[in-house]
């Protein structure tokens, strides 16, 4: 399979999407081959020398992660791995939302992670979006963003709960209504609560979630408060004074502000009313299973 790059520069860099391109190949997809990273280094372009952009303990908190979950299913490593590669790669959203810095990560920092983590056993292949793809489904920016939407300020519980259900990432996440906080919250909440089980359940309830959307104003009924700015800006300034992640402590994130509880409660209750009547091939299978247990 792909290997580990054998050597790293000290920061992270740029890779545009067109110079990405060229690295994705047949090989690679397949796991056959690697990348080569002279050639991919030279196409790259240079972020500051700043201790935020040092790349080496965010490949010691992948190889962490690969090892920890090397006799599970790849898919259980998301939960572990992205609170923690939010909290090491401290981004401001508009950083974020650059897939240039997804895609060194992908090609130039961890391909063996993407390969490990996304190779296809039926298609004997990897869908090449996870090397340079949206931000839903890029390997390293879904985790990034699923943590930055679903905690609830430093706390990165939720966004284990969330990462624990790979349709929350497959789907919820691409949605536009996820951007308000309680939603994302009160969607966790029924994960916790059990109320949704199965992936089928999750895309109906997304489904269903996001079509109300359009007649009703989450934002009016459930109201989200103020983020606090400064909070983020001194948490993505304790990263230019350099640091580490502890790997097995769940980490701490900015502190910008909890989401309110009513507004969540509120959510909650309605959203469960919608999944009630919302159409879930074998729903009513499971829920007898259930009650059987």
């Amino acid at each position: 399979m792909t290997e580990k790059p054998d050597h790293l520069p000290e920061y992270l860099a740029r890779l545009t999407d067109e110079e990405a391109a060229r690295f994705i190949t047949d090989g690679l997809l397949s796991g056959k081959d690697n990348v080569p990273g002279i050639a991919l280094n030279q196409s790259t372009e240079p972020l500051p020398e700043s201790p935020r952009w040092r790349l080496r303990a965010i490949r010691d908190l992948i190889d962490d992660a690969m090892y920890m979950h090397r006799d599970d299913k790849p898919t259980q490593a998301d939960a572990w791995l992205a609170p923690r590669l939010h909290a090491i790669l401290r981004l401001t959203r508009t950083e974020a939302a650059d897939p240039a810095l997804w895609n060194y990560l992908a090609l130039g920092v961890a391909p063996d992670f993407v390969v490990w983590r996304h190779f296809s056993e039926k298609r004997k292949t990897v869908n090449a979006r996870y090397f340079k793809g949206p931000h839903y489904k890029q390997a390293f920016a879904r985790l990034w963003w699923s943590a930055e939407l679903f905690r609830d300020g430093p706390d990165y519980a939720p966004v284990v709960t969330a990462c624990g259900n790979q349709d929350m990432l497959n789907t919820v996440l691409r949605l536009d209504v996820i951007d308000h906080r309680p939603t994302a919250q009160a969607l966790v909440r029924l994960l916790q609560r059990d109320v949704v089980r199965t992936g089928r359940a999750t895309n109906a309830l997304a489904k269903a979630v996001n079509a109300a959307a359009a007649t009703l104003m989450y934002d009016v009924i459930a109201p989200d408060t103020q983020r606090d700015a400064g909070a983020v800006r001194i948490w993505i300034e304790e990263g230019d004074e350099g640091g580490s992640v502890h790997h097995r402590a769940l980490p701490t994130g900015p502190a910008d502000g909890r989401v309110p509880e009513e507004s969540v409660a509120s959510l909650t209750d309605y959203f469960a009313e919608l999944f009630a009547d919302a159409p879930v091939r074998g729903k009513d299978e499971i829920d007898g299973e259930a009650e059987l247990d």
